[in-house]
C-alpha cells in the first residue's frame, strides 16, 4: 500500500471504551488502540495493511467494481485521498462511506451482489462484514473470544 496513511484510523466511534476487544467504529482490537500512539511508523503501518485486507475483502464480499474509471471520476468528486494509491475494493470502500446514505448505485461503478436498496444500505452491510472479520481475526490470533 503505497497510500499515505491519515494518522490514525480512528473515525471517532470508539466501542472499546464500553468493553469491545474490537472497535466497532475502526474495526482496530482494543490493544492497538491503547498503543498506537507509541507505535513505531513500521507498526502502524501493518495495522494500516490489516484494515485494508479486511475492508477489500469485505467490500467484494457484497460488491463488485464494474467500472474502475466511473469509480475514480466518483472518488475525485468526493475528494477521497490517494486515489491512485488504493485498490479498487478500498476506493469503492472510501466512496460508499462518504456518500450520502440513500445515493443510488448508478454513477458509481460498483453494483451490489446483495439486495441493497441504495448506497446506505450496501455501507452497512458492509460494515458488519467488516466488523464480524476483524472480531473474526482478533479471535484465531488471539484464542479470546471478542464478545
Amino acid at each position: 500500500m503505497t497510500a499515505t496513511l491519515r494518522r490514525t484510523p480512528c473515525v471517532g466511534i470508539c466501542s472499546t471504551t464500553y468493553g469491545d476487544l474490537v472497535c466497532r467504529g475502526c474495526k482496530r482490537f482494543a490493544h492497538e488502540i491503547d498503543q498506537w500512539n507509541g507505535y513505531a511508523d513500521d507498526q502502524r503501518l501493518l495495522v494500516w495493511e490489516r484494515l485494508y485486507k479486511l475492508r477489500e475483502g469485505a467490500l467484494l464480499a457484497h460488491a463488485r467494481i464494474i467500472d474502475r474509471a466511473t469509480l475514480n471520476e466518483r472518488a475525485e468528486a468526493l475528494k477521497v485521498p490517494d486515489r491512485d494509491a488504493l485498490s479498487a475494493a478500498n476506493l469503492a470502500y472510501e466512496v460508499i462511506r462518504r456518500l450520502p446514505r440513500a445515493d443510488d448505485f448508478p454513477g458509481l461503478g460498483i453494483v451490489p451482489r446483495v439486495d441493497a436498496a441504495h448506497a446506505g444500505e450496501l455501507y452497512q452491510r458492509v460494515e458488519a462484514e467488516l466488523y464480524r472479520r476483524a472480531v473474526a481475526q482478533y479471535e484465531r490470533d488471539f484464542h479470546v473470544p471478542a464478545r
